[in-house]
């Protein structure tokens, strides 16, 4: 099977893994915030902004760089392993001792009890973290699509039962604890490589460069993605915390979806073409084409339909999530397209420019959200927005320095779906100002849904035919690739 072969089959089992748990995580998110308030998934997203920050430290880098490394040994793979094992077990002793002083810090001390139980996360995530970069250097997608399959559905029914039970909060909690227990069991199952004692300093020297950089660039991604959290729930309630949060976890569901079925095959299939520029430079045009063909009307349709969405699906309670959710949804076009930047930087070895990058991102990041949550949640998610457009430039301008991508030739990629975006959007908005009052929240939402998917897939066959056409021959050998096995 050849590396085009490889990869979209990996991604047919991507898309069976991302569709199929995020569906139903969605299904079993929509249940919970039916049963649970703003202010539970505020306390347990507080919770994982701590959570978020001491994961940080585990040696995730060095599993990523025996991702992109050309050979490997068991001594690679052990020595990550307990590397990884012996941090995990510090962390979750720090946490267990830090937790009453973190909760007295935010004001919110029934998180005392969430930050004990979540450490004992670190361990258990210790242990899937080399067979995690095993499978995918083996393009095994599979195995990696039921296990997450399993867990999802798994931790959904526990969390669900717990809610039902009147646990509150707590069912988030457990749903959270047997997810990663569950995921850990599965893929040990699935997994033929077990950990031996060939620990040594060599191999982890060799993975050093990349696996220190990774984490350099982890620990800004945190500040990058949890500062409007921690601000937040600093500032405000965790009400309004909940609210946010409900706003990204729709904004994080969407890019899982939408996003990471290609995005997590990208970097060893990029990394098999680093000798071979113009390829990989094929390669990259081809992702970010096919992903903003999706992405781009998905992202925009929730723009448009927020309110009737979350009325539909959450219940009134949550309207407060409404403006946060247009805002990062309008963040997510571009955000779309720029996941594939950090592909091709780990894939040329070159994780320097992937931190440096990310240093200048999550600056902006920060400053913004800091001069904007004095203004509340909305003005927070309106500065996400904005540097998401502002770092676009400068993202794509760094990749175009390493590989040679010429700018005119990258936006043209974005032409067909872009125009045909911008048609569905004014059919929508028409649709929604002419019967918009005299429809409920569901038939509003199931009638414009429809006619911007009519709009949208009639625009792209006029507009740009020769990708439609691509999409289905790709759609044909993905499906034959996935029936080979």
């Amino acid at each position: 099977m050849d590396l085009k072969q490889k990869a979209a089959k990996g991604v047919v089992w991507t898309v069976v893994q991302n569709w199929g748990s995020q569906a139903v995580s969605l299904v079993v998110f929509f249940i919970l915030a039916r049963l649970l308030g703003p202010a539970d998934f505020g306390l347990v997203a507080l919770a994982n902004v701590f959570l978020a920050f001491v994961q940080v430290f585990l040696a995730e880098g060095f599993a990523k760089a025996l991702i992109q490394r050309r050979q490997i040994d068991q001594t690679h793979l052990d020595t990550v392993f307990w590397l990884n094992f012996g941090i995990s077990v510090v962390l979750c002793a720090s946490t267990l001792g830090s937790a009453s002083w973190i909760a007295g810090r935010f004001e919110a001390p029934g998180l005392v009890p969430i930050l004990q139980a979540f450490s004992v996360l670190f361990v258990i995530t210790s242990f899937s973290t080399v067979q995690q970069a095993l499978l995918e250097r083996a393009f095994a997608f599979k195995a990696i699509a039921l296990r997450s399959l399993v867990a999802t559905a798994l931790s959904g029914v526990v969390g669900v039962a717990m809610a039902l039970a009147g646990l509150g909060v707590w069912s988030l909690v457990g749903q959270q604890l047997v997810y990663e227990l569950v995921a850990v069991v599965v893929l040990w199952r699935l997994s033929d490589w077990r950990p031996g004692l060939h620990v040594a300093l060599t191999p982890l020297k060799e993975l050093w460069n990349f696996g220190m950089t990774t984490f350099g660039f982890n620990a800004l991604t945190f500040f990058h993605t949890r500062a409007d959290d921690l601000l937040i729930g600093y500032f405000f309630d965790a009400t309004a915390l909940g609210y946010y949060s409900l706003a990204y976890r729709i904004l994080t569901i969407m890019t899982y979806l939408l996003v990471n079925t290609s995005n997590q095959v990208a970097l060893p299939t990029f990394s098999r073409l680093q000798d071979d520029l113009d390829q990989l430079r094929r390669a990259y045009y081809r992702a970010t084409q096919l992903t903003s063909l999706i992405a781009f009307p998905a992202f925009v349709g929730v723009a448009v339909l927020a309110q009737p969405l979350v009325v539909v699906i959450f219940g009134n309670q949550w309207l407060p999530a409404v403006p946060v959710l247009q805002l990062l949804s309008l963040a997510g076009v571009i955000r779309s397209v720029t996941f594939f930047k950090s592909s091709v930087l780990m894939a040329m070895d070159k994780p320097h420019w992937r931190l440096g990058l990310g240093l200048v991102d999550t600056t902006l990041n920060v400053v913004g959200f800091v001069l904007a949550v004095r203004w509340g949640i909305e003005a927070v998610a309106l500065a996400y927005l904005i540097r998401a457009y502002v770092m676009f430039p400068v993202g794509q301008w760094v990749v175009g320095a390493l590989i040679d991508v010429p700018w005119l030739v990258y936006l043209k990629q974005f032409v067909g779906p872009l125009v045909s975006t911008a048609l569905m959007a004014m059919v929508m908005l028409s649709l929604n100002w002419v019967v918009g009052d005299r429809l409920s929240p569901l038939v509003l939402a199931v009638v414009s849904t429809a006619a911007g998917m009519v709009t949208y897939g009639v625009a792209v066959m006029v507009v740009a035919p020769e990708l439609f056409k691509e999409v289905r021959q790709l759609t044909r050998l993905a499906l034959g690739s996935a029936s080979d096995g």
